[in-house]
């Protein structure tokens, strides 16, 4: 048990020094919302990212970028209309499946995230659907506005999965601007008290 609390105060330490020698640190003003109608929760997510849409749209469609940030899944990511997602997080044992429904090259990519019944999760979530849209910040060409959408989740769910997904999009963020991505676990503890309610 020592070992492993020095090991994770070195991390932090690490992730410490690598923030400071970056000049920022993770992002703590792009906090995500959750809206609950009837039985259903939505994430949403905006992020004002320094970078052309064409870049972005490769960290999220392409399956080598995309589990750049999402490291702890392993799968298959078809990036394309038309295609099919079947992730296991290898953290969590969480199962992911779901087909590509739009890939409007740029704009709009949106795929079905079915996550199997499991500890986590225990009825599963059969509907989910993540939505991405790209837009071109103030008429700028080298800004993206990105909007992350994750709706059909139980109330539960959106709040588990919440500030998971504010640390994945930190890592994004991370990776698009040749940082040090921070680590998924420590940023999850940092912001989870941000989607307590």
């Amino acid at each position: 048990m020592k070992e492993f609390e020095r090991t994770n105060k070195n991390v932090i330490q690490q992730l410490s020094s690598i923030e400071k020698r970056s000049g920022e640190s993770p992002n703590n003003t792009s906090k995500g919302t959750i809206a609950v109608e009837g039985k259903y929760g939505t994430i949403k997510f905006e992020r004002r990212l320094k970078h052309p849409k064409e870049l972005v749209w490769k960290a999220i469609t392409d399956q080598r970028e995309i589990f750049r940030w999402l490291p702890d899944y392993k799968g298959t990511f078809d990036g394309y209309k038309g295609g099919t997602i079947d992730l296991l997080n290898v953290v969590s044992g969480s199962h992911v499946t779901g087909n590509i429904r739009v890939c409007d090259l740029h704009r709009v990519f949106e795929h079905e995230w079915f996550i199997a019944p499991n500890q986590m999760f225990t009825h599963g979530e059969p509907e989910s659907v993540i939505r991405l849209e790209l837009k071109q910040n103030d008429g700028s060409t080298s800004d993206t506005l990105l909007i992350m959408t994750h709706n059909c989740l139980t109330k539960s769910t959106a709040l588990t999965l919440a500030p998971g997904w504010h640390a994945y999009l930190d890592r994004l963020e991370a990776i698009l601007d040749n940082q040090v991505p921070p680590n998924w676990a420590h940023r999850f503890a940092e912001v989870k008290e941000l989607y307590s309610s």
